[in-house]
C-alpha cells in the first residue's frame, strides 16, 4: 500500500486556516470533539482533489461548506430518538453564566437558523457569501437570520429574568 502525499499548497493551507476551520465547526457543532471530526473528515476529502480545489476561487469556501454538510449528515443521522427505561442520573450545575446562555439557546435553534447565525455573526460573512456557502438564495438568508434573532430573543427572554423597575406610584414599567 502506498502512502497518499499530501501537496505542498495543500499542506501550507491547512497549517494555516485548521485553527479557523476548527472554530467555526465547533461554533457549528457546539462541540470541541465533534468539530474535530468534522475538520478532519472535511480535510480528508479536500486533500484528495486539492488539485481540483484549487481552481475554485475560494478553497476555504469549499471546505467551510463541506463541514456543514457533514454536520448536517451527522444531525440527521443522530436526531433519531433513543427510548430507555432508565432516567439518567443527574449532576450538580455551576450558576450558568449569561455566555452559557446564550450558547443553550442557539443549541436550541433550527440547525439552519444556527448555520445562518454562526456565519454571519461569528464568521463575519455577508449575506451574499451565506448564501454562495449554504447554496440558496439571498431572501432566504435574511428569513432564516430574522428568524433566528427572534427565535433567539425569546428563548433568552425564557431563560432570564425580565428586569422590572417601578415608575412613579408603584407602577410597573
Amino acid at each position: 500500500m502506498t502512502a497518499w502525499l499530501a501537496p505542498d499548497s495543500f499542506d501550507d493551507f491547512v497549517s494555516r486556516r485548521h485553527g479557523a476551520l476548527l472554530r467555526f465547526a465547533h461554533v457549528l457543532s457546539g462541540d470541541p470533539h465533534t468539530a474535530a471530526d468534522l475538520v478532519q473528515d472535511a480535510l480528508v476529502r479536500a486533500g484528495i482533489a486539492w488539485h481540483r480545489i484549487l481552481r475554485q476561487e475560494d478553497p476555504e469556501a469549499y471546505l467551510r461548506r463541506t463541514i456543514v454538510n457533514l454536520n448536517l449528515n451527522r444531525w440527521r443521522r443522530l436526531r433519531r430518538e433513543h427510548l430507555t427505561d432508565t432516567v439518567p442520573d443527574t449532576g450538580r450545575l455551576d450558576a450558568p453564566s449569561h455566555d452559557d446562555a446564550v450558547w443553550a439557546a442557539l443549541a436550541k435553534l433550527p440547525r439552519a437558523q444556527r448555520t445562518v447565525l454562526v456565519l454571519r455573526f461569528y464568521e463575519d460573512m455577508s449575506q451574499a457569501q451565506i448564501a454562495d456557502v449554504l447554496g440558496c438564495a439571498i431572501g432566504t438568508v435574511k428569513s432564516h437570520t430574522s428568524r433566528a434573532m427572534d427565535n433567539l430573543r425569546t428563548l433568552l427572554e425564557d431563560e432570564t429574568p425580565a428586569r422590572r423597575t417601578t415608575g412613579p406610584e408603584g407602577v410597573v414599567a
